[in-house]
């Protein structure tokens, strides 16, 4: 008798891109060889992909990592995890600029710009990272013809920018998987939101799910029947009077997990349309105040999030590699205007 949980992670939402499979073993299993015994069990689970995530340790009996040839027991609990791609799309390589910060055979460390697509999907079939992937590395093993495997273990939003790592074999989509779903990878982002904090820093915690009245939206549950877990830790790195630059370092990888915890504790990100952050939300109600904020939606015509960060354990080296990424030039302008008005306020409350 088998006892099976499957977390499909692939589902939007996640911005990890794994699936995670438990076994309990009970009485009455014949003891054979663990590699056997989950191809056996794993549908579409070929003795290649097993042994690469037995090799990056992401196949654990009782907690602890495993050999192909370990026999199973009655009393063993198994855990496997598998990097997961987004459902197969029609994936047409498309000659579009992609910044690389970084490459080498097992890796690549793209800069995303805001407004790009991660990956096809409705409405969005063409003009993706994946699209750029595809043409760009198109000897790749996971961009064959018949199996478009991107290279994707998590993402980001479209008008999120920043840094997205990209695997560029099955042995180092299966190594970073696991450190995604040990919430080992380090990961921080630049945030400008609404509002002045009391506190220097902290953490926003609950249940992330879609909205009942808007499919497209998520938000903050207490019940965890209706959302799935989450923890943001934040801390205030620039007090700008009506807004704020803070870091914030993700522990988990739910959809739009930043801007709704954000807009959750009272501070959306500014120029955050669906969640708020695009109309007044902290200020004054003189006319040359509303004209100074239109002009800052003007130059930042998104969220103003930015992956600044990310860090991992190489899947060959087995070091640790960090990368960092400066601000793109529409945040980066969008401070500097607000730091204007900062300096502008202090003069005349000093006056």
């Amino acid at each position: 008798m088998i006892d099976e949980e499957l977390d499909d992670t692939e589902s939007q939402e996640e911005q990890e891109l794994f699936e995670h499979f438990r076994f309990e073993i009970t009485g009455g299993t014949k003891p054979v060889r663990i590699d056997k015994y989950l191809s056996n069990t794993i549908q579409n689970a070929s003795r290649s992909k097993i042994q690469n995530a037995i090799d990056a340790e992401s196949v654990l009996v009782n907690e602890k990592p495993t050999k192909a040839s370990y026999k199973i027991k009655p009393g063993d609990n198994i855990s496997v995890v598998f990097p997961h791609p987004p459902k197969d799309t029609t994936i047409v390589p498309e000659n579009i600029p992609l910044n690389i910060v970084y490459e080498d055979d097992d890796v690549l460390i793209v800069n995303k710009v805001a407004g790009m697509v991660v990956h096809p999907g409705y409405n969005n079939v063409s003009g993706t990272l994946v699209n750029a992937l595809a043409y760009h590395f198109k000897d790749l093993p996971f961009a064959t013809e018949n199996n478009i495997r991107p290279g994707l273990v998590h993402r980001i939003d479209k008008n999120t920018s920043g840094l997205l790592v990209i695997a560029k074999n099955e042995f180092a989509m299966t190594f970073l998987a696991k450190q995604f779903f040990d919430h080992s990878i380090k990961r921080s982002y630049l945030a400008l939101v609404w509002g002045d904090f009391e506190e220097n820093e902290g953490t926003v915690t609950g249940f992330i799910g879609r909205s009942n009245y808007d499919r497209r939206v998520f938000k903050m549950y207490e019940d965890e029947e209706k959302g799935k877990w989450s923890v943001t830790h934040y801390k205030v790195l620039e007090r700008l009077h009506y807004v704020t630059l803070i870091e914030c370092r993700l522990e988990t990888g739910r959809t739009h997990q930043i801007r709704v915890h954000m807009k959750d504790i009272g501070h959306p990100i500014f120029g955050d349309e669906t969640y708020g952050g695009d109309r007044v939300v902290k200020g004054t109600t003189f006319s040359k105040y509303k004209q100074f904020i239109d002009n800052c939606f003007d130059i930042c015509q998104r969220q103003a999030l930015h992956a600044r960060s990310l860090g991992f354990i190489h899947p060959k080296t087995k070091k640790e590699i960090y990368f960092e990424t400066e601000l793109p030039n529409d945040m980066q302008a969008v401070l500097e205007k607000w730091r204007g008005y900062h300096k502008n306020v202090l003069s005349k409350e000093e006056e």
